[in-house]
């Protein structure tokens, strides 16, 4: 869904997506999405990506559905440190990274309270760039970074209200996955 294509995913788009999360997530890549469900997925997918291939983290989707009570994000705020951090790190399907477990659980308390904040974490996200996907012009493809200025100042405030696991670089690729980030390739000839 790259390109010129504007569609917004909904919630429950009416795809069966639970047998592969790396056509999920393609489809998603790049599409505006303003959905806070979708946009807390894509997040997390960005977190447990670190030191992984996005392959890897992607197909885990459906565990991360399941283990994480449907990516609801009051159901995962509620989630404890300990008992169910541990629980969710012993699943065999999952990615048993205890910190990025307990940053995806404090991460859907942040989203709370920037939801509180704002109306919603698409709205909060969305107003850094005016509520349009902003294009990141490269000349070939080859140009095309992992880091913007950008994203660094959304990673920098997602900080300061206690979001974890998103330093720059996640950050960066998350808002071009949320499709707020968007690379505009001007040679075309490749």
């Amino acid at each position: 869904m790259k390109g010129g294509n504007q569609m917004t995913i909904a919630a429950d788009d009416g795809r069966d997506w639970q047998t592969d999360g790396v056509q999920e997530y393609h489809a998603y890549f790049g599409t505006p999405t303003h959905d806070d469900h979708i946009l807390f997925e894509l997040m997390t997918v960005g977190v447990f990506q670190v030191g992984l291939s996005w392959q890897a983290a992607a197909s885990k989707l459906p565990v991360f559905r399941r283990v994480f009570v449907g990516m609801a994000i009051p159901r995962v705020a509620q989630l404890d440190l300990e008992a169910d951090v541990d629980r969710i790190a012993g699943d065999a399907q999952m990615i048993g990274n205890v910190r990025k477990i307990r940053a995806t659980i404090q991460n859907a308390r942040a989203i709370q309270q920037i939801q509180a904040e704002f109306g919603s974490f698409a709205t909060y996200l969305w107003s850094f760039v005016h509520g349009t996907p902003l294009l990141l012009p490269v000349v070939t493809r080859d140009e095309i970074v992992n880091q913007s200025t950008i994203g660094s100042a959304v990673a920098r405030d997602l900080k300061r209200r206690e979001c974890k696991f998103v330093g720059p670089v996640v950050t960066h690729m998350f808002l071009k996955a949320a499709g707020i980030l968007r690379d505009e390739i001007l040679d075309q000839t490749d």
